[in-house]
């Protein structure tokens, strides 16, 4: 989940910009493809979604992603159907902190910590600003959106 949920240009009041809204599918298509550099039968089985599909997705991404930078617009990111694929834990004895994938986690097995073997474990939530008294939105996502900050 992103801790950073809205951009927008420098400069701009946000009531006075027009955006366009990015589901959480088309960011993730985004981090898969763009950011990992992986292929796109790789991205679409990560998300467990068909080649074409996940192609759809990543295309509609970057069109909208291209609209709000050529012409100005915020971007907002919001909803959409995924489920995480992984979860942070921290152990609760030596601070260590990694991922476990989300089939591990959705299973209930037992989790402990890899480097000292403590079953204290806490998952952590993404943190920050953006999070504070907002939720991640409704409905499936992407689309376009009028107006200022919601």
């Amino acid at each position: 989940m992103p801790q950073v949920t809205y951009f927008k240009p420098a400069g701009v009041p946000a009531r006075l910009l027009e955006g366009v809204a990015l589901g959480i599918e088309e960011l993730e298509a985004i981090r898969l493809k763009d950011q990992e550099g992986l292929q796109q039968e790789e991205c679409a089985q990560r998300m467990r979604i068909s080649r074409p599909t996940f192609h759809r997705v990543l295309e509609s991404a970057r069109q909208k992603i291209a609209d709000a930078l050529i012409n100005g617009k915020a971007v907002r990111i919001k909803g959409g159907n995924f489920a995480p694929a992984s979860q942070r834990f921290r152990c609760r004895r030596d601070g260590h902190e990694w991922r476990v994938p989300f089939e591990a986690v959705v299973s209930g097995l037992p989790l402990a910590c890899p480097r000292c073997d403590s079953p204290s474990v806490l998952p952590v939530r993404p943190a920050g600003p953006a999070l504070r008294g907002r939720g991640w939105g409704q409905g499936r996502g992407g689309g376009r959106w009028q107006g200022g900050r919601p």
